[in-house]
């Protein structure tokens, strides 16, 4: 491990050299390779996690870029998961990046969450999310949640055997809103905010660092810079 390069975690009491290496023996996932997906890719490959798996079945487009910071104009084209290897690898090359280039859904999500340790939804709907709850709930896998709409942002956290989306947000899929972020409109920092929180979450979860957003729900409103915590 190059402790100079994570100099700034070892020299945090609450991290230190343990958790660095905890951090380097995890497995995390990430559903979802768009805007709340790069941040939380980003801070995840820079903190040494060390290995990420990435899940996105898209394509990079043009109007993405304002909002999924990992993806450049160069990359228009480029499937997001190969995209995010690139600029993951780039920030730290000892990470090992592995891309599921697929749409995550009933037939294949048990087999795919199964060989991670945490997992990060940074998905556009809400079926899906909930597919992913019930499955991490049914694995007993550690859940990060986060969801942004134009200028606000809600993040939850699911450890096993506590609150999941179900109990939060009701029993059955639902239409919403969440998809095509650039046709409703979406402040970019609202995405970088809410993926930062969330990479954060990973991080504590992994290295049992501090309180973890268990049984609570944290928004966010840019606008007015509101920021409550729930207790569910």
């Amino acid at each position: 491990m190059d402790n100079e390069r994570y100099m700034g975690h070892l020299n945090l009491c609450e991290i230190d050299l343990p958790g660095q290496q905890a951090l380097a023996s995890a497995r995390v996932l990430i559903v979802g390779a768009g805007g709340l997906g790069s941040p939380v890719a980003l801070y995840l490959a820079s903190a040494g996690v060390g290995t990420i798996g990435v899940a996105d079945a898209d394509t990079v487009g043009i109007s993405n870029l304002q909002r999924q910071i990992m993806h450049g104009t160069p990359d228009i084209g480029t499937p997001k998961t190969e995209s995010a290897r690139r600029a993951m690898t780039r920030v730290n090359p000892d990470v090992v990046v592995l891309t599921h280039d697929m749409m995550v859904d009933a037939s294949n999500i048990e087999p795919l969450l199964e060989g991670y340790d945490v997992v990060a939804d940074c998905c556009d709907n809400f079926p899906t999310r909930l597919l992913i709850s019930d499955t991490c709930a049914r694995l007993g896998k550690p859940l990060a949640y986060a969801a942004v709409d134009r200028f606000s942002g809600q993040l939850f956290t699911q450890l096993p055997g506590h609150r999941t989306m179900r109990d939060i947000f009701g029993a059955e899929p639902r239409a919403d809103g969440d998809c095509g972020c650039a046709r409703r409109g979406i402040l970019n920092a609202a995405v970088g905010v809410a993926g930062s929180l969330q990479a954060a979450e990973v991080i504590k979860i992994i290295t049992r660092t501090g309180d973890p957003l268990s049984d609570r729900l944290l928004t966010f409103d840019l606008v007015t810079m509101d920021f409550n915590v729930f207790s569910l």
